[in-house]
């Protein structure tokens, strides 16, 4: 047999650029063409392109623990159906995290294979939070769950559509379990419509340079993303870094880092079993963790594959909070998750102290507020992450109001959008004036925002953080704890960290405050 014709490099590069292009335009339709504002205004989405096994190939902006998700569920629907059995016209959604879905019930997978001369060659995938799939609370993300049965609506990497005709009763299965359904029928098309952009590009790629050019594009794509973590590996001290940390329900968790030449070990056995709670993730939410902080210290640029990640091996144990199995709830995964993350990168702080800031807020602190409009009497779920404060570096004071280092670019809802669409006032969005995180570089600013009631409204919540503070670095001071509190129109003050079915009326006033990050130096 001959060997393969080389590739010349200048049009490897042009497919490269474009995979990621496409990409980032199913990112743009996406955006333009989804019914929710965490959708449309947040970005509480991500979008991406694989190999036809499931190994990403390119990704759009986004959040990247979203983006981190794509790759593991196209591998997991591969698993679950057989690449046999694949076929151009497929379409795929999961949103269960033992089928692939990763994360919990609200971000939905949509998975599409791509086809070009026959052959299977790519999937375009997309993961966008919908506002609603049934369970026990509207917004369904209930605190009071022990299995994941209550959480709501399962979808477990079944078929969308078969020969490019959608399956009407999956369809009808998703609007009747929600509470939302123009909206989740909405989100769902606006997920479709972007795979199918991405498809239309990569078929035009293959016919334009062919399927070896294509599949030689790929093969260097790969090993690039394994040279720059390599050459960044070396770059760190070499040595086990190890912690233990306390969290505000007084659990310790654990990690140890171990960095040699060419692997980059994490090791989270020894945590605690998972809960009959809404505080677990999945071992691929832990890698995602993991492969968060190894992309920061190697090679942080937008640049991201799975050649990227050849070096990082996680270790998890099975049963863990880390690792849950069974029927174990995942409501509030991504507090576990950034918890971890913020874990890891304090870990890591303490063998680079000049090159890592101090901690930040850390907590997504999630906010949905669920009724009827009062003026459309339209029901409507509002589901808000909220910003916070940023640590200090040794060369800088912190960032003010940003989003958690693990949710990437986003953007807080207009309060235009806000009123308009959720029928809530709100009386104001403002840093938050306090002393906490000072140093010789002090922590960035955390928030104070305030809503206020219209109508009656059911209120979910989840903030971590909230107890045990923000952490400063080499003798900085703590950034403080995040909170979210309720006024009642009779005086009375409720507070709350995880709670769900919170009942509001008119006239009530939910005041969030998020932490400051933590300082960096001492001033003495």
């Amino acid at each position: 047999m001959k060997p393969a014709k080389a590739v010349d490099p200048i049009t490897v590069s042009v497919i490269q650029a474009s995979l990621i292009a496409a990409a980032d335009e199913m990112f743009a339709v996406l955006k333009k063409t989804a019914m929710s504002p965490i959708i449309y205004e947040v970005l509480d989405v991500g979008t991406g392109i694989t190999d036809p096994r499931g190994e990403l190939v390119s990704s759009g902006a986004g959040i990247p623990t979203f983006v981190g998700v794509l790759d593991k569920a196209v591998k997991r629907i591969v698993e679950l159906n057989g690449l046999e059995n694949i076929r151009d016209g497929d379409c795929f959604v999961t949103n269960d995290p033992y089928y692939g879905g990763v994360t919990h019930l609200n971000d939905v997978v949509i998975a599409l294979p791509v086809f070009a001369d026959g052959e299977l060659v790519a999937w375009s995938a997309s993961i966008a939070h919908w506002n609603d799939l049934g369970g026990m609370t509207p917004g369904s993300m209930s605190v009071d769950v022990t299995e994941i049965f209550q959480e709501g609506l399962r979808l477990p990497a079944v078929r969308l559509f078969e020969d490019g005709r959608p399956l009407r009763s999956v369809f009808d299965i998703i609007a009747a379990n929600s509470r939302l359904p123009d909206f989740v029928n909405g989100d769902l098309w606006a997920q479709v419509a972007a795979s199918r952009k991405a498809e239309t590009r990569i078929r035009q790629l293959v016919e334009s340079y062919g399927l070896a050019a294509y599949r030689a594009a790929l093969v260097d794509l790969f090993e690039e993303g394994e040279r720059r973590g390599l050459a960044g590996l070396a770059s760190l001290p070499e040595g086990t870094y190890e912690i233990e940390e306390e969290q505000d329900d007084g659990a310790l968790w654990r990690a140890a880092i171990t960095v040699a030449g060419d692997r980059f070990t994490v090791d989270l056995r020894g945590n605690p079993k998972q809960r009959a709670a809404p505080y677990n993730t999945s071992r691929d939410g832990a890698v995602i963790s993991a492969q968060m902080i190894f992309k920061a210290l190697t090679d942080p640029t937008l640049f991201a594959n799975a050649g990227s990640f050849r070096a990082l091996e996680v270790i998890t144990e099975r049963g863990t909070i880390f690792h849950a199995e069974g029927n174990a709830p995942h409501g509030y995964y991504f507090e576990t998750r950034i918890r971890l993350y913020d874990m890891l990168w304090r870990c890591m702080a303490k063998a680079l102290p000049e090159r890592l800031p101090a901690g930040h807020f850390g907590s997504i602190c999630g906010t949905v507020i669920a009724g009827d409009h009062p003026d459309t009497a339209r029901r409507f779920t509002m589901v808000e992450p909220q910003m916070g404060g940023w640590g200090a570096t040794a060369t800088r004071d912190g960032l003010d109001a940003m989003y958690s280092a693990s949710h990437g670019e986003t953007f807080n809802c207009p309060v235009e959008i806000c009123e308009a669409r959720y029928g809530l006032d709100v009386g104001f969005k403002r840093l938050r004036e306090s002393t906490e995180g000072r140093g010789l570089h002090s922590g960035g600013k955390g928030m104070e925002t305030s809503y206020r009631l219209r109508a009656p409204a059911i209120m979910s919540a989840g903030y971590s953080r909230a107890r045990q503070p923000v952490w400063g670095a080499n003798g900085g001071d703590a950034g403080g704890v995040n909170g979210l509190s309720v006024i009642h129109t009779d005086g009375s003050r409720d507070d709350y960290t995880f709670a769900s079915g919170v009942r509001l009326e008119p006239g009530d006033e939910i005041l969030v405050g998020t932490a400051n990050g933590g300082g960096w130096g001492s001033v003495s």
